[in-house]
């Protein structure tokens, strides 16, 4: 059986019971390592789309429980409720998000740590599982006629701590078994998870939205579930764990592991001289690139989120030629926004892999965002169909950037040759970079429910300056990369340059 053990890790990486399952039906009685990183590319796929459609009804049923209602004690009332249905119900919908945001940043920070000494796909099978349920619950409020603003914080406080735990594991695996050389292009399709989660939860809460806001968490939260069965019977974790090594008829794939990735897992089992040991925080904190690329992320995802969790309100507040959309078409309009991102995500990765500049590409994104933002609020009013391109070419600018440096960035630096050859690093620079990130994301939604209040321009103002700072801290990191492509430096010139001293590498026993 596939499974080895160190007394560095605190588990036995098994191989899971759908793979037995699907060996039976193999001549050869085991998969190919190209159907092995398929598997690992549509599981977590898959897996992450659920993460997102999860997190959706928020934003979806924000003008459903914020309006002014006379009746909001009767289960079946869809004007408003209580207690958000009052003067300050937006701020009141904003400190839930905050909540939610809150936990999520500080979580994936402990996800992270907790993800490169555990079994991956048991740890994210628990937060699949444990959002389902407090996403459910936070739906059965409407059954049960809750109406306790402490509740609902409770639910999504603990809803924040399961999301967290998704993103560092699924970065991980599948960072265990594609290469840096097409990582860009991989993960920018992969990425598309975001977009696409979002476009799910989006019409499958809008579209049981007409039965009851409960529903539009229940449907979600069912999925997610569901899913997360799937992922425990199937998901491979890494090449060793399902004894998957490639053969010379797959040397060339373009999706390939890494010769470093390879020599790591797969001598594993051969040499008890590799180090197995998880680096530590504060270690992968010292890998040049994690730094600049994390705080770069916090102020991408502020913008990132604040249309994540307001967009579908603002559209509803918004005359579009003249007329205000009802809460389903907002709802559905908005989907547009992330059908951008998913090809903002591609366009990120083919770019970084052609340029192989992930900063210059990044950065690029990031300053047409500026733009993008600027005449989406000027002119997104004028007609639906203006209002369709500028929300289309904002979700280009705005998640193409973030999808890139959640995936391949995050990917690449927890690899990082100052790491030689230690791939125990990849869920804990994962969650620095997105947990950084989240924190963003959290300041960001919570301060437009404060600044909606007084006007959308503000908000607006304020996403496009997080924009502006978040290009400039990838300075370094830009000059680096130009120069690498004018001059040819060495990656270890690049390395001196974005990070002076070079930290040693020590690890967390």
């Amino acid at each position: 059986m596939a499974s080895w053990t160190s007394s560095e890790f605190l588990y036995v990486e098994i191989k899971p019971p759908g793979i037995h399952f699907l060996e039976r039906f193999k001549r050869s009685g085991k998969l190919s390592f190209k159907q092995y990183q398929g598997m690992v590319f549509v599981l977590t796929f898959i897996a992450y789309i659920a993460f997102h459609a999860s997190r959706k009804p928020n934003s979806i049923v924000k003008g459903t429980l914020s309006k002014p209602s006379t009746g909001h004690f009767k289960a079946t009332d869809q004007g408003g409720w209580a207690p958000f249905d009052g003067p300050d119900g937006t701020a009141l919908l904003g400190q839930i998000d905050l909540a939610f945001l809150s936990v999520y940043a500080v979580g994936m920070f402990v996800a992270g740590h907790l993800g490169d000494r555990l079994d991956l796909r048991t740890f994210l099978t628990i937060g699949m599982i444990g959002t389902g349920v407090f996403t459910a619950l936070f739906g059965v409020a409407f059954w049960a006629n809750i109406h306790s603003f402490y509740y609902f914080l409770a639910i999504q406080t603990l809803a924040g701590w399961f999301q967290s735990i998704g993103w560092p594991c699924v970065v991980a695996v599948l960072g265990n078994w594609f290469d840096k050389k097409r990582r860009g292009v991989i993960m920018g399709v992969w990425s598309a998870h975001t977009s696409i989660g979002n476009i799910v939860g989006s019409l499958i809460a809008t579209g049981l939205l007409k039965f009851g806001w409960g529903w539009s968490f229940v449907g979600p939260a069912l999925l997610i579930t569901f899913l997360g069965v799937v992922v425990y019977l199937f998901l491979p974790v890494n090449p060793p764990a399902v004894e998957a090594e490639r053969d010379g008829t797959e040397v060339d794939s373009t999706m390939r592991l890494g010769d470093t990735i390879t020599e790591s897992f797969l001598s594993s089992r051969m040499s008890t001289g590799f180090d197995r040991r998880a680096v530590g925080f504060l270690t992968a904190w010292k890998i040049p690139g994690v730094a600049p690329f994390a705080f770069c992320l916090f102020f991408t995802k502020l913008v990132s989120y604040t249309f994540l969790y307001w967009l579908p309100f603002y559209v509803s507040q918004t005359e579009i030629g003249g007329e205000h959309l009802s809460q389903e078409t907002s709802g559905n309009l908005s989907t547009l926004f992330d059908v951008g991102g998913v090809v903002g995500g591609i366009l990120a990765g083919y770019f970084s892999d052609q340029l192989d500049g992930r900063a210059i590409t990044a950065g690029g994104f990031i300053y047409l965002t500026i733009p993008a933002l600027f005449l989406y609020r000027t002119y997104g009013h004028i007609s639906m169909t203006i209002n369709i391109i500028l929300m289309f070419t904002a979700g280009v600018f705005v998640n193409g950037p973030y999808a890139l440096i959640t995936t391949a960035v995050a990917a690449d630096l927890g690899t990082h040759k100052s790491l030689k050859g230690n791939a125990r690093a990849l869920a804990t620079v994962t969650a620095i970079i997105d947990g950084t990130g989240s924190v963003g994301a959290a300041i960001g939604p919570v301060l437009t429910g404060y600044i909606a209040a007084i006007s959308w321009d503000a908000v607006f103002y304020m996403l496009m300056t997080a924009a502006l700072i978040s290009g400039l801290l990838l300075t370094q990191l830009i000059i680096s990369e130009v120069k690498n492509l004018l001059y040819g430096s060495s990656e270890d010139d690049e390395v001196a340059a974005a990070s002076e001293p070079r930290p040693p590498i020590d690890v967390l026993i």
